[in-house]
């Protein structure tokens, strides 16, 4: 009787530790995520990214897809860090043509002066909170970005993949959707759809690292002209003045796009100064077409002439824009 006896009260014994390990068990699970303040109450530990710090030399790959180009490879990269009394990073691109396609199209807004405190871009001269460190999930503010103005939140914030989710919206409909990644230390994804439904811009990160070397550059851009015209019978004869950038005085180059397209029609373009020595002049037959030409004018003088003919079935699209080229030469 007394081995019995003794044999319950044991087992009795380990079921209570047993029992005890397992409200332990528990505890420990509720309290994960939890930190203890000064006064050793738990709180709840939010998920944030901070911003991060960039060195000059670093860069990131994109593939950029627009409308105009189907698909681009640009490399980014950190020019310089003591920009604006050094508040902010210039951001430039590793390949002049690149720098002139963004000049007239001004489809990348990311390049130039970006502020260390968010990575704001700068927009008209006004920089834009496209990011708000730090992120927190549920955290929402407003920008502007490609003349759009955006309502965005932080939809998703992943503490272990250091990986934040955006959403952005317009009043019009457009989306901006993008992925901050904190090991990339930008975006990895950004895409930007119109009201109608229409991607104008894509872009996703492909490779990035340190210490690039070799020539970089930025252009500081004026936009000059802009119109688009469908055939049959367009006359145009107008004066293009080109004025200076306002800030940096007298522009090195003047940049150029276009799209032709003929159909049964005809096309000729010129832009010429006084002088007939400077600018540029082409002509597209029945059946022929060209997208996406950029083309430069150096040293443009104050006034040019800008003529088109246009006949039969036929489209032309024109943008022109004044460029003040900086270059850096990384080691």
């Amino acid at each position: 009787m007394g081995l019995m006896s003794s044999a319950v009260n044991d087992g009795r014994a380990m079921g209570q530790r047993m029992g005890g390990l397992l409200i332990l068990l528990v505890l420990v699970g509720l309290w994960g995520g939890c930190l203890s303040n000064e006064d050793g109450k738990q709180v709840m530990e939010i998920p944030l990214i901070e911003a991060p710090e960039w060195v000059v030399g670093q860069w990131w790959l994109y593939t950029i897809v627009t409308p105009d180009f189907p698909d681009e490879a640009v490399r980014l990269v950190v020019a310089d860090d003591q920009t604006e009394n050094a508040t902010a990073y210039m951001l430039t691109t590793a390949e002049l043509a690149q720098a002139r396609r963004h000049a007239v199209l001004n489809h990348n807004p990311f390049l130039g002066r970006i502020l260390k405190d968010n990575l704001s871009t700068f927009e008209n001269g006004v920089p834009q909170s496209f990011l708000s460190f730090p992120i927190v999930e549920g955290a929402g503010w407003e920008f502007t970005l490609f003349s759009t103005q955006w309502n965005a939140t932080a939809s998703s914030v992943d503490s272990v993949s250091k990986i934040a989710e955006i959403e952005a919206r317009a009043a019009d409909g457009a989306t901006l959707l993008y992925r901050y990644d904190a090991e990339v230390g930008w975006f990895r994804t950004l895409t930007w759809t119109d009201a109608g439904g229409i991607e104008q811009v894509k872009m996703s990160f492909a490779d990035g690292g340190l210490n690039h070397t070799g020539e970089v550059y930025f252009i500081r851009a004026g936009d000059l002209y802009s119109d688009e015209w469908d055939g049959p019978d367009i006359e145009i004869r107008e004066t293009l003045l080109t004025g200076d950038h306002p800030r940096d005085g007298e522009w090195d180059d003047m940049i150029y796009f276009l799209d032709a397209t003929c159909q049964g029609g005809t096309i000729t373009f010129a832009l010429r100064d006084n002088s007939a020595l400077s600018g540029a002049e082409e002509s597209w037959g029945p059946g022929e077409s060209e997208h996406g030409t950029i083309g430069v004018i150096p040293s443009p003088s104050d006034e040019y002439l800008l003529t088109l003919s246009m006949t039969g079935s036929s489209h032309f699209r024109l943008l022109i824009a004044g460029a003040v080229l900086e270059t850096y030469s990384l080691t």
